[in-house]
């Protein structure tokens, strides 16, 4: 059971390196972004704890972060499961099937899109944009980009995930 950081944490676990971060914006407000990175990657999530923390070290409003984190999708405000498939479902992808591709992940995961698994291993998101509608239909799945996505394509990079968990339990 992780315990949920404090302000007193979350602000001696990452002030050195916000601090060191401000020094390369002419505004304290410039480094949100990244300090909510380093948040995101020391915590997994970003929270009211994280946003009033990063709003003392860098010396601005919470309301600044809390904008910034709620604005831009890539910030985590909820747990999210070992693997997070991000659908793209803008026009290019939308034309070419992102939505047959995310009913067919709905009920192989028996999830709705938003949700994770019970076991904790996927969340299923659809995204507006990530920038590859050349590859479309297209997800991110982490940080790594599948593209030409059909449903059997899918099953194969579900099994495949599912295997490497099973292989690391054992």
């Amino acid at each position: 059971m992780t315990t949920e950081p404090t302000i007193a944490t979350v602000k001696a676990d990452l002030a050195d390196s916000i601090h060191e971060i401000m020094t390369h914006y002419p505004k304290n407000r410039s480094a949100i972004m990244p300090a909510l990175y380093l948040a995101q990657e020391k915590y997994g999530t970003v929270d009211g704890v994280v946003y009033q923390a990063i709003a003392e070290i860098l010396d601005v409003p919470e309301i600044w972060v809390f904008e910034v984190a709620s604005f831009y999708h890539m910030y985590n405000r909820e747990k999210l499961g070992k693997y997070h498939l991000q659908l793209c479902t803008n026009v290019s992808c939308m034309l070419l099937g992102a939505y047959d591709v995310l009913d067919h992940l709905e009920r192989r995961l028996a999830i709705k899109e938003g949700a994770t698994t019970p076991d904790g291993l996927f969340t299923l998101s659809s995204v507006e944009c990530i920038g590859a509608c050349d590859m479309a239909p297209v997800m991110m799945i982490n940080e790594r980009y599948h593209d030409n996505l059909t449903n059997e394509r899918m099953d194969e990079i579900l099994d495949s995930l599912a295997e490497t968990v099973a292989e690391a339990v054992s």
